[in-house]
């Protein structure tokens, strides 16, 4: 199969939607056929032989159900090599996959949002040393949309299927439909990398990019979320300590249940009930059963479980509530409070990230992929003494920059952070002088002075 290959503007690329008139062919076969699911030892071990076999880079994917089951563990996972052609496994059937990853060490993974698949293909096995992540690759060659089914549309001409992007795949047998789907997935991803690698060249960002998926390859398995029952969706309507405590006994209580029974925490009892109930403070089980989401199927017959997981709540002491704000974190509080705690560091933010806007958009890429936001706070709030190019990049290096982040914007912050001021003024006559161009550039209205056009060119 020959790929379409579509011209990329440097800046943004137009969407496919934008280039009326260009064909786009609809993905539907696999080129080799839908190749079998391998689920025993004997057929994995032929399929790893052939695959190390092979040439070039393997494209890597994997479908997870994480609306349906407890975490994210895979439930089918697809693999592509020149020379080897497609292969379907099911991890339930085939949990071990440490041979693969003996055998393809030197072997580059090409996965499109790496940091979505690579924890759940580590439980099993398999860890690339190094890898091709073409969502970043379009982040950094500045396209607007990267999701896989747009880039692969608009720089290959094809058009995938998403239908079952959010199927339940733990369910057995997979039916033929979802499995030709997930081959497809990894059809043509070779093909993607090639010219996302080739743009990446052309823009001078080869060596980001390396960088970057050097960075992702080698970071280790994120540390467990502290309060993760904070994340609980509406809980800032939730005021009282006493409230919260409802919030995090009935997500604790949820959180056992939709464990031992491999279901998705949502499906077993959904986050609206739960801060209903925390803000209602119900004291018995008909009160309990009254609020809505409670009298669903999977919730109604844990219903015992809900109302002493509530009671637990109301009777605990005062000392064991927990607080409104939240455990305290080793970064700098919230940039909204920056202005009254200290207003010399909101100044010097505010200079950062002018600065780091500028530098993003004269690179075409997102500001939080040339740097994050995280770090741009925490160098803000307490910048290095004295400030200077080399301590400011050593300490965005501390923080985690790659090389070629603190060489783009060491220089920039530093200076800023010096003089926020004067860094404000110049982004102020930059804004001046470029509404001024766009005035002078702008054809005049005919007719009378005082007509109004409603708004429209």
């Amino acid at each position: 199969m020959t790929a379409e290959r579509v011209p990329h503007d440097e800046a943004a690329a137009p969407g496919p939607e934008e280039q009326p008139g260009r064909e786009v062919i609809d993905l539907t076969e696999p080129r080799d056929g839908l190749p079998p699911v391998i689920a025993d030892a004997g057929d994995l071990a032929e399929a790893v032989d052939r695959l190390a076999a092979g040439t070039g880079p393997l494209a890597v994917d994997a479908e997870r159900a994480s609306g349906y089951r407890y975490g994210q563990k895979a439930y089918l996972v697809q693999l592509r090599r020149e020379g080897a052609g497609s292969v379907l496994i099911d991890p339930v059937a085939c949990p071990d996959l440490s041979g693969l990853d003996a055998r393809m060490t030197d072997v580059e993974a090409v996965l499109h949002a790496a940091t979505q698949d690579l924890p759940c293909l580590a439980e099993i096995g398999y860890r690339p040393r190094s890898l091709f992540d073409t969502e970043l690759a379009g982040r950094l060659l500045g396209y607007p949309r990267v999701a896989l089914g747009t880039l692969i549309e608009e720089l290959l001409g094809y058009r995938l299927a998403k239908e079952h992007s959010a199927s339940d795949w733990s369910m057995r047998p997979l039916t033929d439909e979802m499995l030709r789907y997930a081959a497809l997935d990894v059809e043509i991803l070779t093909d993607l990398r090639d010219m996302l690698a080739a743009q990446l060249e052309e823009q001078g960002k080869a060596e980001w990019a390396r960088q970057e998926f050097a960075a992702i390859a080698a970071a280790p398995p994120p540390a467990p979320r502290a309060d993760p029952w904070r994340r609980t969706s509406g809980i800032h309507k939730v005021r009282s300590r006493r409230g919260l405590a409802v919030v995090r006994s009935l997500w604790e209580a949820r959180d056992e249940i939709a464990r031992e029974a491999d279901l998705s925490p949502r499906r077993v009892l959904g986050d609206a009930a739960i801060i209903e109930a925390a803000k209602t403070m119900p004291a018995s089980r008909p009160q309990l059963d009254a609020i809505g989401g409670f009298g669903a199927r999977n919730a109604r017959r844990h219903g015992a479980a809900w109302m002493a997981a509530v009671r637990r709540a109301r009777a605990a002491d005062e000392s064991e509530l927990p607080e409104v704000t939240g455990p305290s974190s080793s970064g700098p509080p919230p940039a909204s409070r920056w202005s009254d705690r200290d207003p010399a560091a909101a100044a010097r933010l505010a200079a950062a990230r002018s600065r780091v806007s500028a530098i993003a958009e004269e690179h075409h890429l997102p500001a939080e992929n040339l740097i994050t936001p995280d770090t741009v706070r925490r160098l803000a709030w307490e910048p290095p003494q004295p400030i200077t190019l080399a301590s400011v990049t050593e300490r965005l290096t501390g923080l985690g920059a790659r090389a070629w982040q603190a060489g783009l914007v060491s220089g920039p912050l530093a200076a800023a952070l010096s003089d926020p001021a004067a860094v404000d003024a110049a982004a102020s006559n930059t804004a001046a002088s470029n509404a001024a161009r766009a005035k002078a550039t702008t054809p005049a209205v005919s007719g009378n002075d005082d007509t109004d056009t409603g708004g429209r060119a």
